[in-house]
C-alpha cells in the first residue's frame, strides 16, 4: 500500500532568513531527491493539506501567543517592526535574520498537515502518512523556541485523543534534541507514552530530557527519556530500540505511533555530536515499521530537522524507506570518518539503558 506524503510549496516559507541554521529550502530539496530516487506510482502519493484554523491552534496554544506570533512574523516578512516584547513569547533562536519567509503561515501549514495525517490514518485511507516539515517539538503552549512556532507533535496527540477518541498513543522522538515542548504537553498524561531518544542534555540544547524525568501525577512512568551519549551510533541506537523502545511498545499496545525527528543524529550534522550513519536512519524506520504491527501498521511520521544540507535528503530518504519498506539502498553522501567506523559510545549506552530501566521498572513489567 502506498504511503501518503504531505508536502506543498508553501513549506519553503518556513525560513528564518539568511545565516540562520533553519532555512526553507530543505523540504523542496528533499522532494526533488525523493522523486529522483523513487517513482511516485504505487510507492507514495504527494498530498496537500489546508492550513490550520484558529480553533486548531487553540487546541495547543494560548490565544495571546497566537496573536503575537502571527503579527510579529508577518511584519518581519514585510521588513516591518511589530509592537510587543518578542522575548515574552519566543527565545532568541526564533529571532529571524534579515528578511525571513512567511514563517507563521508555513507553521500553520505544518499543523494543517498534522491534522490531515491523523484524519487520513484514522479513516484507513493510508496506513502511514509522512508530514514533510513536521516535528516542531520545542514549541510550548505560550512560548516558541528551538526554531519551532507551533508544536505539531503535540497537536497530533491532542487531536487523536479529542477528535478520534484514542487513549493509547505512542510518540517516539528520535530528533537529536530533546522534545521539551512535547514533554511539557504530556508530562501528566497517561494516554500518551512519550519516548524520547536524544543527545545527552548536558551537552546540547535544550538541556532537559534526563533519564530521571519520567512524568508526574497520573502520567508518571509515561515519559521515557533516553539521553544518548556523545558519539552514539548504529549499535547504540539498535540496542536502545531492542532493550527499551520495542518492549515498551509491546506492553503499552498503542493504537497509533507518531514519530518525529530528522537527520540531526547524523555523525556529520553541524549542530549535534551523535554518530548515526545513513544506514542507522533506515534502521530506525524499519524498527518503527515493525513496531507498528501492534497497532495495525498505523504511523504518522513528522520530519523536518537536520543541519547539514548534504546529509539531510539522504537521511530523510533512508528513514522513509525503512518505514515504508522501499527497496532502496541509500548510501552515505560522503565517506565516514574512521572514528565513526565503530560505536565508541556503546558501553556508555549500556549504562544509560540500565539507568532508564531502573527509573521505570516500577511502572513497566518489561523493564524489570
Amino acid at each position: 500500500m502506498a504511503v501518503g506524503i504531505l508536502y506543498q510549496e508553501g513549506l519553503k516559507e518556513y525560513d528564518f532568513g539568511p545565516g540562520h541554521p533553519f532555512r526553507g529550502a530543505r523540504s523542496e530539496v528533499f522532494l526533488q531527491f525523493l522523486r529522483q530516487n523513487i517513482a511516485e506510482d504505487d510507492n507514495y502519493r504527494i498530498l496537500k493539506a489546508a492550513p490550520a484554523t484558529e480553533d486548531d491552534l487553540l487546541l495547543i496554544c494560548q490565544k495571546d501567543y497566537i496573536e503575537f506570533t502571527e503579527g510579529y512574523f508577518k511584519a518581519a516578512n514585510l521588513g516591518l517592526t511589530f509592537p510587543g516584547r518578542f522575548y515574552d513569547y519566543h527565545s532568541m533562536d526564533n529571532m529571524p535574520i534579515g528578511r525571513p519567509g512567511k514563517l507563521e503561515e508555513a507553521a500553520r501549514l505544518v499543523i494543517g498537515q498534522a491534522k490531515m495525517a491523523c484524519d487520513l490514518v484514522q479513516a484507513g485511507i493510508y496506513k502511514k502518512v509522512i508530514s514533510v516539515g513536521g516535528g516542531l517539538h520545542h514549541a510550548r503552549p505560550s512560548y516558541g523556541e528551538g526554531f519551532c512556532l507551533y508544536n505539531d507533535v503535540a497537536f497530533c496527540g491532542f487531536y487523536l485523543m479529542h477528535q478520534h477518541k484514542l487513549d493509547r498513543i505512542l510518540i517516539l522522538d528520535t530528533d537529536a534534541h530533546a522534545g521539551n515542548g512535547t514533554a511539557e504537553y504530556f508530562y501528566e498524561e497517561p494516554k500518551v507514552l512519550f519516548i524520547d531518544l536524544h543527545q545527552n542534555p548536558r551537552t546540547l540544547y535544550p538541556g532537559t530530557g534526563f533519564a530521571h524525568q519520567i512524568g508526574a501525577g497520573e502520567g508518571k512512568g509515561f515519559t521515557v527519556n533516553v539521553p544518548m551519549p556523545v558519539g552514539a551510533g548504529y549499535d547504540s541506537y539498535r540496542l536502545v530500540f531492542e532493550s527499551i523502545v520495542e518492549p515498551l511498545a509491546r506492553e503499552f499496545k498503542p493504537q497509533i505511533i507518531v514519530r518525529n525527528g530528522g537527520s540531526d543524529p547524523h555523525f556529520n550534522d553541524q549542530l549535534t555530536a551523535l554518530g548515526l550513519s545513513v544506514k542507522g536512519f533506515r534502521m530506525i524506520g524499519e524498527k518503527v515499521r515493525e513496531m507498528a504491527k501492534v497497532c495495525g501498521d498505523k504511523v504518522i511520521d513528522l520530519i523536518a530537522s537536520g543541519y547539514n544540507e548534504k546529509v539531510l535528503p539522504y537521511a530523510w530518504l533512508a528513514l522513509i524507506s525503512g518505514l515504508a519498506g522501499f527497496k532502496l539502498d541509500v548510501l552515505e553522501p560522503e565517506p565516514m570518518p574512521q572514528r565513526f567506523m565503530s560505536d565508541t559510545a556503546f558501553i556508555q549506552t549500556q549504562k544509560v539503558i540500565e539507568e532508564v530501566r531502573s527509573n521505570l521498572k516500577d511502572y513497566w513489567t518489561c523493564l524489570r
